[in-house]
């Protein structure tokens, strides 16, 4: 049989690759108190990693009710206040990588497997975040990169028609990288829609990270090959790719 190899991560940012202390949901709820939204902090936090115009829809769709002739009229007011919101809270406070990411990061380029960052989050505040942390620079107006550039594309939830749980962010990543069998792929992130849409896509690896913003409790149930407690637990599954173990996987330590 064919050895399986690996052309392309897709990684998640916000709670994967980029540190989040709950902030994402924290600028989430202001917006929503300030335009007189009402939303639980549970249902903020389920809704993670979806596109926040889609879960601003959602949410005054349930408020308002679902043909409600203003529901599109308080979308638009709170996703304009929740991107001020947003866009000033990465302007002007730390922006870290997650614990791991970078020895990840460095693994992969010695090992030539492409990187590509997809996210909720639209262009604008996704470039903000990318520039503070350095991984912008070579990136060309595309936001794609060559080998020398610490990550090789970034795909925002506004460049597809449709954003997680939709495969269409992996699937473009694939498509813009030159990876056409998704079975050369490993999708992971922190959120449920993370793994729903690399179960979508087909991804050889499907894997969740409990050390972002959701646990193992919560993302359990959600369609997965494995759980892993930081992101540089990849490089052990793509060590165990290349010594043939089925799926990369050591035993069942990394399986649930």
């Amino acid at each position: 049989m064919e050895q399986q190899q690996i052309k392309l991560v897709v990684l998640d940012m916000a709670g994967t690759t980029v540190a989040d202390q709950h902030e994402v949901e924290a600028c989430f709820a202001k917006a929503a108190r300030m335009s007189g939204l009402e939303a639980s902090d549970e249902a903020i936090l389920a809704a993670q990693g979806l596109s926040k115009r889609y879960v601003f829809q959602l949410f005054w769709r349930a408020q308002l009710g679902e043909s409600h002739p203003d529901v599109e009229i308080q979308v638009d007011k709170s996703y304009a206040i929740f991107k001020d919101v947003l866009e000033a809270h990465y302007q002007t406070q730390p922006v870290f990588p997650t614990d791991g990411c970078l020895k990840l990061f460095s693994y992969l380029k010695q090992n030539n497997i492409k990187i590509a960052l997809t996210t909720g989050f639209y262009r604008v505040v996704t470039d903000i975040i990318l520039g503070r942390l350095g991984w912008l620079e070579g990136l060309d107006e595309n936001r794609l990169g060559n080998e020398s550039t610490i990550i090789q594309a970034s795909i925002a939830s506004d460049e597809v028609e449709h954003g997680r749980p939709a495969p269409l962010m992996i699937q473009k990543a694939m498509r813009l990288l030159g990876v056409s069998d998704p079975k050369q792929v490993i999708n992971a992130g922190d959120t449920p829609s993370d793994l729903q849409s690399g179960h979508a896509a087909g991804v050889l690896l499907n894997l969740g990270v409990t050390n972002g913003t959701h646990t193992v409790e919560q993302l359990i149930g959600h369609p997965h090959d494995a759980l892993i407690g930081s992101i540089d637990e990849i490089i052990n599954l793509i060590e165990g790719i290349k010594e043939g173990r089925p799926s990369g996987k050591k035993a069942d330590a990394y399986s649930f």
